[in-house]
């Protein structure tokens, strides 16, 4: 059964080209991984005085520039004053112009979020009265979105995809088959990841300023955004990631330049040398994504950042030894061919690649989640149970693939085997007139050409090009077990195509924890301060910046009114859990009249359930709930909230 390569690497490029079609072109905008969890003014609140700054509060440290909060008066006309700055924690503020008339005002933000990922929305809220504004729908930009972030969530993936293919071929050639770094089509491969991860990088440092800001394809260019994206966390990995780039084309100049040239007996020497070199600077590159994305950012990024270093090298050793694999059994010479030995010991390296993989995906996992209900009501969630799935599906092939490797005859048969289909072949063309005829006229064909006649000796190198291509084929498809072996590795690396594309897709996606984080911010600013039935509820985001510390409370009074009131404090977990804290604590100020804090210490009636009875309210007024809680013995935060009371 004859076979020809061609048809296959179109099916592999027509499924790539699908794959990433599909996820970014239904991506949108992307997802925002810092949330807004409160504003002052609230979103959608009446006041009765204008404000002298709005102020917004993250879930996490965010980067501003000039244009990251806008105030728009009805008519669309920017009424804040100065740059944005961060007036606490993670808490970030805009002056805005005095004497405002009154009216529905419309506040646009557009920050990047601590894991380099731009976010941005809008809200409104009326000075006096509500208002007719036209600015509101135009004001929220698709951050993130359209052609350029498009391009660029492709950059991301080319980056991944060379990084994975580069580190993980040269790995495949130290670790596996040292013979291979003679292999012409092998050293193609390691150079084109090597290239392809120095433009995409490149592409990315360009579009980085159009896409973290105005979203416009004519803004790559200009040097103003370069310069501010240059003094970024993220500007300096991919920096960062160039210089080490450089080391590692010096690394793969000396594998198949030097190395290659050596004895068995020298390449040993060397080998420990490039070995360790290779993985340092592949840690690097690693390093650079650490450095700048969701590690960085969450909790324990001292352990996570590390973790995921360790994660993309043994991405890169499974699936980048798989690509180099599939090429080597693919387009080996016959002389050179893949043997047993090579296959057993590249998988013994995706074994252990796959342990580091469980591993460090587990942590990551618990860490991007929080929750096992967050795998089914997140859309990072959902995604990471495909690539789990997709994971699983690869190693079912490569159980296969190993049965495959088991069959293989030992090296030094494949060597005779190789050795006798050659001398068949060579008996079999000598009986053929027309590839004998061939064969006859190419070994002429210097003296057609010396002639002169370079057609006809053109012609003859075609055709005895054609032969030995022939003859190589056959060599390869002698033996069933090889043949066998590669078409399971084609389809591992089929569906590791798709795994890299989900992987992709996840650091693009709001984690698991950000996303419940969000919702329960949401939720605590659209249930403002409401009265029903005489009773008012209040709900409050926290974080005590320790460990397991964010939350929410809320605080229902009834039946808030002057005199004697019964309150009832309840701590939740993002999720939606019951929270079991310590201490709550709670007071009441009326600021207007210099009434307060008026304490109340509440008694815990069961986990995440406090209450008191008989709180006295001596007037009626606009009092401010602020509530102390506690979560550990060193951790613990107020938040506050006014309300009319009476």
């Amino acid at each position: 059964m004859k076979t020809t390569i061609t048809p296959r690497v179109r099916t592999l490029v027509l499924l790539f080209l699908a794959v990433v079609g599909m996820l970014f072109a239904g991506a949108g905008t992307a997802s925002a991984h810092a949330a807004l969890t409160g504003s002052d003014p609230s979103s959608g609140v009446v006041v009765n005085k204008a404000p002298t700054q709005v102020s917004l509060t993250f879930s996490e440290k965010v980067a501003t520039n000039n244009d990251s909060l806008r105030v728009l008066d009805p008519k669309g006309k920017r009424v804040d004053v100065g740059k944005p700055s961060n007036i606490s924690g993670t808490t970030y503020a805009t002056q805005i112009r005095s004497g405002l008339p009154d009216g529905t005002y419309t506040v646009a933000w557009q920050v990047v979020s601590a894991d380099s990922h731009p976010v941005g929305g809008a809200f409104t809220f009326s000075i006096g009265s509500p208002s007719k504004t036209t600015v509101s729908a135009a004001a929220e930009q698709d951050v993130g979105g359209g052609l350029v972030g498009g391009l660029y969530g492709f950059g991301r993936y080319m980056s991944y995809a060379g990084f994975i293919v580069m580190v993980g071929g040269a790995a495949f050639v130290l670790a596996c088959w040292q013979r291979g770094a003679g292999v012409r089509a092998l050293q193609r491969l390691v150079v084109s990841g090597w290239v392809s991860l120095t433009a995409a990088t490149l592409w990315l440092l360009l579009l980085r300023g159009s896409y973290t800001t105005s979203g416009k394809f004519g803004d790559i260019f200009d040097l103003n955004l370069l310069g501010q994206v240059l003094q970024t966390k993220t500007g300096a990995s991919l920096v960062s990631r160039l210089l080490l780039l450089a080391a590692a084309a010096l690394f793969i100049a000396v594998l198949f330049g030097a190395y290659d040239k050596r004895e068995d007996e020298e390449k040993r020497d060397l080998t420990f040398g490039l070995a360790i070199g290779g993985g340092v600077v592949a840690a690097g590159l690693a390093a650079s994504w650490a450095l700048s994305e969701h590690a960085s950012t969450g909790l324990q990024p001292g352990i996570a950042m590390p973790v995921d270093v360790v994660h993309l090298l043994a991405v890169a050793a499974w699936l980048g030894g798989l690509t180099a694999l599939l090429v080597s059994l693919y387009r080996a010479p016959a002389d050179n061919p893949v043997g047993r030995a090579t296959v057993q010991r590249f998988s013994r390296l995706a074994f252990g690649s796959v342990v580091a993989l469980v591993a460090t995906g587990i942590y990551q996992s618990w860490r991007q989640l929080g929750s096992w209900s967050a795998f089914t009501d997140t859309g990072y969630g959902q995604l990471l149970l495909v690539k789990i799935g997709l994971v699983a599906l690869l190693v079912g092939i490569a159980s296969i693939s190993r049965r495959w490797t088991g069959r293989l005859a030992d090296s030094d048969t494949d060597t005779a085997k190789a050795e006798t289909v050659v001398e068949e072949t060579a008996a079999a063309e000598e009986h053929e007139p027309e590839k004998e005829h061939v064969t006859a006229s190419a070994k002429t064909g210097g003296s057609s050409a010396a002639s002169g006649d370079p057609k006809r000796a053109a012609q003859l190198a075609r055709q005895q090009v054609a032969v030995d291509t022939t003859r190589q084929k056959r060599l390869r498809d002698a033996d069933p077990n090889l043949f066998g072996l590669r078409r399971s590795v084609l389809a591992e690396a089929a569906v590791a195509v798709v795994v890299l594309a989900v992987t992709t897709a996840l650091t693009t996606t709001e984690p698991g924890r950000t996303e419940e984080d969000a919702k329960a911010a949401k939720a605590s600013s659209s249930s403002s301060s409401s009265s029903s039935s005489g009773a008012l509820t209040l709900d409050m985001s926290f974080d005590t910046g320790g460990k397991d510390g964010k939350g929410i409370i809320r605080v229902d009074i009834d039946p808030a009114r002057v005199g004697g009131n019964e309150m009832h404090v309840y701590v939740q977990r993002p999720n939606g859990r019951a929270f079991d804290v310590p201490e709550v604590k709670v007071a009441f100020t009326l600021a207007a009249k210099k009434i307060g804090p008026l304490p109340v210490t509440p008694d815990r009636i069961t986990t995440g359930h406090w209450a008191a009875n008989g709180i006295q309210i001596p007037m009626a007024g606009d009092w401010k709930i602020s509530v102390t809680v506690r979560t550990s013995d060193i951790d613990q935060t107020t938040v506050d909230k006014n309300a009319q009371i009476g």
